[in-house]
């Protein structure tokens, strides 16, 4: 999310149209403005959104085959990228490295709000 703003206000935006009107992706206002305004998104748009991401909440990332290691882990025995190869110690280090990672992202994107 912090990068994204940023990339946006930079004037970096995704070629093309947004919708069959002709509404370009630039079209549409950065941050907060782009959910609610005058020059914001549809509201269906909006909906279409949510809908997808509540689709993804609930039927796709989840652990289907019951063998998570840890809350968050959607591995579901397909994706490993040597994980399994790391010991107990190293596996803790890089969770927590990846928290704080989220939580630095959280704030930065908090701090562009």
């Amino acid at each position: 999310a912090f990068l994204g703003n940023i990339i946006t206000r930079a004037g970096i935006h995704l070629p093309g149209n947004l919708d069959y009107a002709g509404d370009s992706f630039d079209s549409f206002p950065n941050g907060w403005a782009a959910i609610s305004g005058p020059d914001s998104i549809p509201g269906g748009a909006t909906i279409q959104i949510i809908l997808f991401v509540g689709f993804l909440e609930l039927a796709v990332m989840k652990d289907i085959t019951g063998t998570a290691e840890f809350p968050g882990d959607f591995r579901n025995g397909a994706i490993d990228f040597g994980w399994d190869s790391f010991d107990e110690e190293t596996k803790l280090s890089k969770r927590a490295i990846e928290l704080n990672n989220g939580r630095a992202a959280q704030m930065g994107i908090l701090g562009l709000m």
